[in-house]
């Protein structure tokens, strides 16, 4: 497969090719770092009908798409070269905007953009579009046997564009139908080299890196230079599957004039999101004297990030541990009750 543009790095995430469920259960899903699987999703009817091109690859998603809902499509102007980022020295905006399309409009639209000159070209993307709800034909014709936990089937579809480099809060399992994909990952532990963004005024929901990894500014963000060290890099092509792992960081780069990608989270409860617990700790804790900051860190230690933090109720009895009980449905909503009571008294 030929990428032209250069990789941010030479390093390559480990590739293996296409396994069976047992194989990702034991092998695959408890891994800590990235992973291609080579042709995982090749047999799907998708991948093959793209294998035809754009048209035939428009024709085969609308006839899965009669029937479903418009999907929410990002819009950017030709002048920022298919990158969705902030718009302006002071992040008023974003340099993009979305609108509700039909499958059919949206398809049509990318048909005839691939022949207008790639510098005059709108980017249009549809992201993580569920595929019951948009492409009512899509989980039947494109079956995923692998141990997924009843993930929903997302689709995006669009041009050529460059996702921000971002991490999702669920592991994922990414799935390259139609078009090129490159991956730029980085390990959780850099997030400090990243030079993230707001964390309350996102582009597309989890927080993203201010550096453009196709062009960085090693002036104005010295310390990406450190995060480039331990960066990896995954090119795919159709039918290649990408497993990442939870709060990897991640740039995607989709090439050509309509490319198609379906990806799977899994493991995540939006309801006990972890960054939210991490914004509540900015008012809470980091902004108290030293010396309390310290005491709550062996608080987080001793209840949270220990070796044994999930044995820190056991000398209690069972019936009174309360929200230190071991992990439940039934504990997390008494945490939730809790916390609704707790932050109302104000």
């Amino acid at each position: 497969m030929k990428i032209d543009h250069p990789a941010a790095t030479d390093a390559r995430v480990d590739a293996r090719p296409a396994v069976d469920a047992a194989t990702f259960a034991a092998e695959v899903a408890p891994r800590g770092t990235p992973l291609v699987l080579r042709g995982q999703v090749a047999h799907w009817a998708s991948v093959r009908a793209a294998a035809g091109g754009d048209r035939a690859t428009a024709d085969y998603l609308a006839g899965l798409g009669d029937g479903g809902r418009p999907m929410e499509v990002l819009i950017g102007g030709p002048e920022y070269g298919g990158r969705f980022f902030y718009r302006g020295d002071h992040l008023e905006g974003f340099n993009f905007h979305r609108e509700k399309a039909p499958l059919g409009a949206l398809l049509s639209e990318l048909l005839r953009l691939a022949t207008v000159p790639a510098g005059e070209r709108h980017t249009l993307y549809a992201n993580a579009a569920t595929a019951p709800e948009h492409l009512p034909g899509w989980p039947a014709a494109n079956p995923l046997d692998l141990p997924l936990g009843g993930a929903t089937p997302r689709l995006w579809i669009g041009n050529a564009t460059q996702t921000a480099t971002h991490y999702d809060g669920s592991t994922n399992l990414a799935c390259v139908v139609a078009g090129q994909r490159r991956f730029t990952l980085f390990p959780p532990e850099q997030v400090g080299n990243l030079y993230i963004g707001p964390l309350d005024r996102t582009l597309a929901g989890p927080p993203a890196s201010m550096v453009d990894p196709l062009a960085p500014d090693l002036d104005r963000y010295p310390r990406y230079a450190a995060a480039l060290e331990h960066a990896l890099v995954a090119d795919l092509a159709p039918g290649d599957a990408l497993f990442v792992p939870a709060i990897w960081w991640h740039h995607v780069q989709a090439f050509g004039t309509l490319n198609v990608l379906c990806n799977y989270w899994w493991t995540f409860d939006p309801a006990n999101s972890a960054f939210h617990a991490l914004v509540h700790a900015l008012m809470a804790v980091r902004d108290r004297p030293e010396t309390e900051k310290a005491g709550w860190r062996a608080w987080f230690d001793h209840y949270v990030f220990g070796d044994d933090a999930a044995s820190a109720g056991d000398h209690l009895p069972a019936a009174a541990r309360g929200v230190l009980g071991p992990g439940s449905d039934e504990r997390s909503e008494r945490i939730r009750r809790y916390l609704l009571t707790a932050l109302a008294k104000r």
